[in-house]
């Protein structure tokens, strides 16, 4: 037996690929999610816990006389990096998600500058972990990012923690699945679509495995430290289409746009970036042996299989709320024939 883990946000996208991972790996697994389920391919002898993670009181009941390693899947700023150093003597060590989102140019843009005038970052390709970050606060996701990690980093003597920087998280469960603007138009039977910034859009995926990876690796090696976490290879948005047509047996025409959307809801699909994002994966090959699990297309088959059993006679709003909310208009064909017949 390897030791003992807790992983907080067990039932979540990246939670149950890590559980699983660990398990594997020798690890006796407590699974923490507020439901308390269980994902049917964990191995036998994962515990399953129920348990708020905003409640410290209940958190710490669950830790009980404590953990060998701890993993935090949904820690998300000040408040959530204090909990755990409140509890660092029950906690040998920490692995915790963090984001690509952190991420800064030297012109202050970053995530939350990319929807002004000229507001998408210009990152260097790859972005290395020592890159610069926003300022850490309270106003949005990566702002709180950096304030879960800056917390942690300092806390290293008490509570050594490694902050993974995921990038477009993707794989089975996942709740922005961004490969259906493509899955749904084949369903559909849309004979084109639009891409701008012709299909050449860069925006690091890493899918859950790959993720699982790094926090296996992680645990086995304790230590204060900020990691990117993608996949080995970024495909552009077009060879990401032509990756899911070839898995679906599905062709159309593919209009390629030189430039920003060309009309409103057409060309942008939720890969579809101005500048490349794309992380370097360098350190956590030299710092954990990290060598990927898989790849982006070869995760697609699994990844495309439990999209299609979820859709199954169900409206895909329904399946994706989340995503129906940020990216509610991707499938609007009437405006993509609208611009189509004009153009």
């Amino acid at each position: 037996m390897r030791g003992t883990a807790f992983v907080i946000g067990a039932t979540g996208q990246i939670g149950r690929a890590a559980v699983r991972a660990l398990a594997k790996d020798g690890w006796e697994v407590r699974a923490a999610s507020r439901g308390g389920g269980a994902d049917s391919e964990w191995p036998e002898g994962v515990r399953s816990v129920a348990v708020d993670r905003e409640d410290t009181a209940a958190l710490a009941a669950a830790l009980g006389d404590g953990t060998d390693v701890l993993l935090d899947c949904v820690a998300y700023g000040q408040e959530h990096a204090r909990q755990l150093t409140g509890l660092a003597e029950r906690i040998g060590s920490a692995v915790v998600i963090s984001s690509c989102a952190v991420y800064e140019d030297d012109q202050g843009r970053g995530f939350d500058t990319q929807e002004e005038p000229d507001g998408f970052p210009h990152y260097p390709v790859p972005i290395p972990e020592t890159y610069r970050t926003v300022e850490p606060g309270e106003l949005s996701y990566g702002t709180k990012k950096v304030a879960l990690e800056q917390e942690l980093l300092a806390a290293g003597d008490r509570l050594p923690a490694t902050l993974l920087r995921a990038g477009a998280i993707h794989g089975r469960y996942s709740p922005m699945l961004r490969e259906l603007y493509f899955i749904k138009r084949a369903l559909d039977k849309r004979p084109v679509r639009v891409l701008a910034y012709n299909g050449e859009s860069l925006f690091s995926p890493a899918h859950t495995s790959n993720i699982a990876e790094l926090v296996r690796l992680a645990a086995h090696r304790p230590g204060s430290r900020v990691l990117n976490a993608v996949d080995p290879r970024t495909p552009t948005v077009a060879e990401i289409g032509a990756a899911i047509d070839a898995v679906l047996g599905y062709s159309c025409e593919t209009v390629l746009v030189d430039g920003p959307p060309p009309a409103e809801n057409v060309g942008a699909s939720p890969w579809s970036v101005p500048r490349p994002a794309v992380s370097d994966m360098s350190a956590a090959e030299r710092e954990l042996g990290y060598r990927a699990v898989t790849t982006y297309e070869d995760s697609l088959p699994e990844t495309i299989g439990w999209t299609l059993d979820a859709l199954r006679e169900r409206d895909w709003r329904e399946v994706f709320p989340r995503m129906a909310t940020l990216y509610g208009s991707i499938f609007d064909y009437a405006a993509e024939d609208r611009w189509l017949a004009g153009r």
